[in-house]
């Protein structure tokens, strides 16, 4: 409850932040979406609240929302730091340089929230089924749950119908992920035009040339947007200044300007023969990748200088400082989690883009913490477009690398051709030779180590090691629903390598799994009841054959492939326990055929002696576990064979032993013995001295009284 109280404090001072909203002169309508969006989340867990739980019963069975909800509570907090951003009016030209092309609200906020907001539902339905006195009520609640997880919701569009508003995202929500920002540019084309309008009065002859820099970045054709502009506008602001030279030859520079701290890529080239490729980077926008905010070049002296967003540290100094030989100071799981989700979406969108890296390792992610106390950083993907730079990012690699050989994150058919070429210039890197080098990755994080660092063999031998199959063992405890990712990851065949968009599908799982079942002792040995790879597998196959595969990778799509994944959980372990049962029933199927054929020889052998017979029922295989275990008999005692003593019709039988005043017959439990090896009811006959063995439905029909003792022969 504590938490959810300051959920509600955020959401309170969020609603004080907007009452000035008018005022927002940057992404006003991205701010508004998030007020909404996020007011409209603490309603829906407020009325789950309200209709599952007991207030009176918060200490002692609501310990399942305190997880969930504190992770809801940090987004939300994230939100509100945000919109306090937005609303600064100081150095409105280096906001608007910084947030004039991302939708960091909608791709980085937004998907927070809708990859959160699952496990905080299940959290309350948790709860919910053992909270209340009334077991009536609790029943109810139970079967209302099983409805709600019933196959047939596996569906986008039904989904959307039954559960959208419960989920955040029904369809006027929707809507309005994509027209946020394209109100919120057209809300800055109007602020420039109108500052334009002042002309010379108000703005200097620099800030004029920005006007119109912004101006055709926004509003020009497609074929203009990643245009260069001269380099005069960067280097005549009145305010710009090189703070300090960075790692990577001379090439990147942290920079001073309009109020902001950038960090500039100083090259010489050909600009003509660059341009494409500056305008493709010019054109991205995701929060997991470094955003390229504007270009600018000077043709006569042929040199080039790319403004990008600044980032604190790269993911391997990180590691260096915190996890090296004589300080190894792991990052907790759920932060290795929330980076490698992070990694992924970045390298999801790049792929959607057909753009692919060839040189994804730790010297190209970079880091910055979150504006949370939490140790959560946020991941942006560096170093890719631009490979026809000779001072490019392989060179800054070289000293941070060190003696790491930079082969150990290449892909075993990238290595081969690397071989057969002589060089890598011309490698054609593809989808899952990123997806390979994400796996190294993934293994940093999880251990601290480089890998192949303990290895004992280095330079061409390691490289015919990888391309053999050999790769980083992980130490004890390791988490394995992490490890079995990560060796999917960098399965030596490529065909059998995951997707980064099921990646990203799989840790958000793992995430929600994190949250629903927090740190208790040794968090590396808990493990989910399935593994999720084999849940993506069946996800995949449903997607594929509905044709629904091209509109998965939007945010809006999370909750349903969360809801889908917990539905197809639920049928896999069903279907787990039915084959194991019915494993077990085979087994004690055959348990009862041999007990019966070694009780049918020991008495065999009896009846040979005493003239008896035996007679064959046929073994019905039991239809249920229960039936095998419920009653606790001895083997024998359930072996389908009965024994008939063959006596002459006219001799006279004998009578049944009849307790006085009852009326029935005196059952006593059947001791084993030479002549009765199966335990079974036997009585002696006094001519022969033989034993009368009778089979259970016989002694019920005598214990009921309804047959003769000539029908007992």
């Amino acid at each position: 409850m504590e938490q959810f109280r300051h959920i509600g404090e955020v959401l309170g001072s969020l609603k004080a932040l907007m009452v000035l909203q008018d005022d927002i002169q940057i992404n006003q309508s991205q701010c508004r979406l998030l007020l909404d969006i996020f007011s409209m989340a603490f309603d829906s867990i407020a009325g789950e609240i309200k209709q599952n739980l007991k207030l009176e019963e918060k200490n002692s069975k609501w310990k399942a929302l305190e997880q969930p909800l504190r992770d809801l509570h940090r987004v939300f907090k994230e939100v509100e730091l945000y919109i306090r951003q937005c609303m600064d009016s100081r150095d409105w030209w280096g906001k608007a340089i910084s947030l004039h092309q991302n939708k960091d609200s909608i791709e980085f906020h937004i998907h927070n929230l809708l990859s959160h907001f699952p496990a905080v539902i299940e959290a309350i339905e948790t709860a919910g089924e053992i909270s209340g006195l009334d077991q009536v009520e609790m029943e109810k609640r139970r079967v209302m749950l099983v409805k709600k997880y019933d196959k047939i919701w596996n569906d986008p569009v039904l989904f959307e119908w039954r559960f959208g508003k419960q989920y955040l995202v029904h369809k006027e929500v929707c809507n309005r992920f994509e027209g946020a920002w394209r109100e919120d540019r057209w809300r800055l084309i109007e602020a420039l035009k109108e500052k334009r309008s002042l002309g010379s009065n108000s703005l200097t002859k620099n800030e004029l040339r920005l006007v119109d820099m912004l101006l055709i970045k926004l509003n020009g054709p497609d074929s203009s947007r990643g245009k260069l502009f001269p380099s005069s506008i960067l280097l005549g602001g009145k305010d710009y200044q090189v703070r300090r030279r960075l790692e990577g030859g001379g090439q990147y520079k942290e920079i001073q300007w309009l109020g902001e701290s950038f960090v500039l890529r100083h090259f010489y080239g050909e600009v003509e023969t660059l341009t494409s490729e500056i305008s493709t980077l010019l054109s991205l926008s995701h929060p997991n990748i470094l955003q390229y905010l504007c270009g600018f070049c000077d043709e006569d002296k042929k040199e080039c200088f790319l403004v990008m967003e600044l980032m604190n540290k790269d993911m391997s100094t990180y590691m260096k400082e915190n996890c090296g030989p004589r300080r190894r100071v792991l990052l907790p799981l759920p932060v290795v989690v929330d980076l490698m989700l992070q990694i992924a979406r970045g390298m999801e969108y790049l792929h959607s883009q057909k753009i692919y890296h060839g040189e994804l390792n730790p010297c190209n992610i970079l880091l910055k913490m979150r504006n949370s106390s939490e140790g959560y950083f946020q991941a942006k993907i560096s170093g890719f477009g631009l490979s026809s730079i000779t001072d490019s990012s392989s060179s800054r690699n070289s000293s941070a690398q060190n003696s790491v050989h930079p082969f150990i994150w290449h892909a075993p058919e990238v290595l081969a051709e690397q071989e057969q070429l002589g060089s890598t210039s011309s490698l054609k890197y593809t989808e899952k030779a990123d997806v390979y080098s994400f796996g190294m990755l993934c293994f940093e994080l999880l251990t601290g180590k480089v890998p192949f660092e303990d290895g004992h063999l280095q330079g061409d031998k390691m490289s015919r090691n990888i391309r053999a199959g050999e790769r980083p063992l992980f130490p004890f405890p390791s988490p394995k629903y992490l490890v079995n990712l990560t060796k999917r990851c960098w399965q030596t065949d490529p065909s059998h390598r995951l997707s980064f968009s099921s990646i990203c599908r799989i840790l958000r799982y793992i995430k929600k799994f994190l949250a629903m079942n927090p740190d208790q002792g040794l968090p590396q040995l808990q493990s989910p009841p399935l593994d999720y790879c084999d849940i993506e597998a069946g996800f995949l196959k449903k997607i594929s054959v509905e044709g629904g595969r091209s509109s998965m990778n939007s945010v809006s799509q999370i909750p349903y492939q969360m809801f889908s994944y917990r539905l197809l959980e639920k049928e896999k372990t069903c279907s787990d326990i039915k084959d194991n049962n019915c494993e077990a029933a085979s087994d004690a199927g055959y348990i009862c055929k041999d007990a019966a054929s070694l009780c049918k020889e020991d008495s065999a052998s009896v009846c040979k002696d005493e003239n008896v017979s035996v007679v064959e029922d046929p073994i019905v295989p039991p239809s249920d576990t229960r039936s095998v275990f419920s009653d606790v008999r001895s083997i024998c005692s359930e072996t389908p064979v009965k024994y008939v003593k063959k006596i002459p019709t006219k001799k006279k039988s004998p009578e049944v032993n009849v307790k006085k005043g009852t009326g029935t017959p005196r059952i006593r439990a059947p001791r084993p013995s030479p002549l009765n090896p199966c335990g079974r009811s036997s009585k002696i006959n006094r001519d022969t001295h033989s034993p009368l063995v009778t089979t259970p439905l016989r002694q019920n029909r005598r214990t009921r009284g309804h047959v003769s003792d000539s029908e007992l022969h």
